[in-house]
């Protein structure tokens, strides 16, 4: 989720159906935290490559689920958790007509009952980067080939990359994980994302 990032879509041409319906609803329960269009993008391009299961932390109010849902193949189950119950309803409403998404409400954690995933999208929990918070387990909840996405960094101008002038310990976990293949993608100035492959062997 990133900070203004539902009113960053103001006057952005193009948008998925879907997308401008979660757009919606983030606007009306004014919740400012939706992913932004540099990352929907990339998520809508990466749905396209699962062949059976997506998985999501941090549903927010379904922007970035609608990026999800708009790009996947037909046949292709989608599942994202909120923590938040009123936030979590609201995104179980917005979809209710999709039989291939389901929105679970409660810890990341549960997310991981419904793996493994060809994509999984960490934005509201198992990324690492807060106290308390430990990374997803890639191993058991990634296919071998399939794609992880961690989101909400700042880019690195440097090596290592650093957060409040410390090395960023979360992004390189996922940097230098031994079960992926990664790289930071820079989505705009001020906005970059982790992606990473898990290896087959």
């Amino acid at each position: 989720m990133a900070i203004d990032g539902t009113d960053a879509y103001t006057g952005v041409p193009g948008l998925p159906p879907l997308v401008r319906a979660a757009l919606t609803t983030a606007r009306a329960h004014r919740f400012p935290y939706s992913c932004r269009p540099e990352q929907g993008r990339l998520l809508h391009a990466l749905a396209g490559g699962a062949r059976s299961r997506i998985g999501e932390t941090g549903t927010g109010l379904g922007v970035g689920l609608a990026w999800l849902a708009s790009g996947a193949a037909p046949g292709v189950r989608l599942y994202s958790v909120e923590r938040h119950p009123q936030r979590a309803r609201a995104a179980a409403r917005l979809f209710s007509g999709r039989a291939e998404v389901t929105v679970l409400g409660g810890d990341w954690r549960r997310i991981e009952e419904y793996g493994p995933f060809d994509l999984l999208v960490l934005d509201g929990g198992g990324q690492g980067k807060a106290a308390g918070d430990p990374p997803a387990d890639i191993e058991r909840l990634l296919v071998p080939g399939g794609t992880v996405v961690v989101d909400d960094f700042t880019p690195a101008t440097g090596r290592p990359p650093l957060h409040e002038g410390e090395p960023d310990r979360a992004r390189l976990l996922w940097l230098e994980h031994p079960a992926l293949r990664a790289t930071e993608l820079r989505l705009a100035a001020d906005l970059s994302a982790v992606v990473g492959s898990r290896l087959l062997v």
